[in-house]
């Protein structure tokens, strides 16, 4: 299989996180208009065609074929993967066997001179004396050191002898296993080519099969389109309705879209993560930087999202008491709390501002080989806590405004 070496660039990375949002939130308010799209249809080859799913979309079974092939690709590359292990095993007991002989067939050659000499010392030491008994050791030490180092080359050329031919199957292995997924993906390839030749007309029978379609099936699903339309509606509704009026109506506005915005970060987080495992088990080409790229888009997520949250009362709280007292026993209690609340997005906001100054004076970046920049995540904390500040001051005037109201009703 052919490999991927792509290392996303750091202006792509972060011109994604800014431009995708914008894009999605222009479509969302779009109309939606029901049929197929051979935009979409484009996009899914592109994306998915892989695993056919271009053909699932416009309800072609046909696309089912390209399913055995890809199991096909992922079964070949754990069987390679398991060929290069057991190569890699050969190939340690190889070179250790060769070092091991490198090593003692010049100790070995040495000392059979060596041995020799201590031979005719202790022949030419005097009968009974001191030095006899230690030229009798020497002997004796060298010959068992001999004896010891031709056992382990011994083992050692056994081992060599052993371990190629398991060396040479392994690479055979591997390679065998490494063209049949080769193929297999020049399939699948080449099904795509055709199905890019093909998308038009497909989409202009998949249009002619849903005009067919019995009409009790098309108000079926026209029913379920519109229930689907209905309950969108109600989420943006439900998320409205905490927005207010006036200077407090500005910054309810901007919790929102900030969380609007940041919320299609998960999308390319599924992209992301898709292309990683395309990488990683078709072509066994893990990346460097879809996880890094993730967990640091998420953290950023996080905290913008914070003021969304407060926003739409959907921090997790305990409120087993709150939830039925009266709407001015909330505000008191509200107003109460809000202390803790500005104590705590103070600070946020002090730490964030201190970690983004030093990480942009020394140009922070992550230790790995990727090395993306770290400041920018750092001014998200700033951001996040900013946000939450402000909306923390709506909640506040909102609070107030609901006391003041009450008193005076009162």
């Amino acid at each position: 299989m052919p490999s991927i070496n792509f290392i996303l660039p750091h202006w792509v990375y972060w011109g994604t996180l800014i431009v995708f949002p914008l894009i999605a939130m222009i479509m969302a308010r779009r109309t939606q208009t029901s049929g197929y799209s051979s935009p979409i249809a484009y996009m899914i080859l592109i994306s998915g065609g892989i695993l056919g799913l271009h053909r699932l979309y416009l309800r072609n079974l046909w696309g089912l074929l390209y399913l055995p092939v890809f199991f096909f690709i992922l079964f070949a590359n754990a069987q390679g993967q398991d060929a290069r292990e057991a190569e890699s095993q050969a190939a340690n007991v190889v070179s250790s066997a060769q070092r091991v002989i490198d090593r003692l067939e010049p100790k070995i050659a040495a000392a059979d001179g060596k041995i020799e000499q201590l031979r005719a010392d202790l022949a030419a030491a005097e009968e009974g004396t001191f030095a006899q008994k230690r030229a009798q050791r020497t002997l004796e030490k060298a010959e068992q050191t001999l004896t010891d180092d031709s056992a382990r080359i011994e083992k050692a050329r056994a081992d060599k002898t052993a371990g190629e031919p398991a060396l040479a199957a392994a690479k055979a292995d591997r390679a065998q296993w490494a063209n049949m997924a080769f193929y297999a993906f020049m399939v699948i390839c080449a099904f795509m080519l055709v199905d890019a030749v093909l998308l038009p007309r497909l989409v202009s029978r998949a249009e002619a099969r849903a005009a067919q379609e019995p009409e009790e099936e098309s108000a079926l699903e026209h029913e379920a389109e519109e229930r689907l339309e209905q309950l969108e509606a109600e989420d943006v509704q439900s998320d409205m309705k905490h927005i207010g009026t006036g200077w407090t109506g500005v910054i309810d506005r901007m919790s929102f879209y900030a969380g609007e915005f940041v919320s299609y970060w998960m999308v390319i987080a599924v992209i992301a993560y898709y292309y990683e495992v395309v990488a990683r088990y078709v072509f066994n080409s893990p990346t460097i930087w879809v996880h890094e790229g993730m967990y640091l888009m998420f953290g950023m997520q996080y905290l913008v999202a914070g003021a969304y949250a407060a926003l739409t009362d959907a921090h997790v709280k305990v409120d087993v008491f709150y939830a039925d007292w009266s709407p001015l026993r909330k505000a008191v209690v509200d107003l109460f709390t809000s202390i803790f609340f500005f104590i705590f997005a103070g600070t946020l906001l002090a730490t964030g501002w201190i970690f983004a100054m030093d990480a942009t004076a020394v140009n922070e970046v992550s230790f790995s080989e990727w090395q993306i920049a770290y400041w920018p995540f750092k001014w998200a904390i700033v951001v996040g806590a900013v946000l939450l500040i402000l909306q923390g001051i709506a909640k506040l005037a909102s609070d107030l405004n609901a006391v003041r109201n009450s008193l005076q009703g009162a």
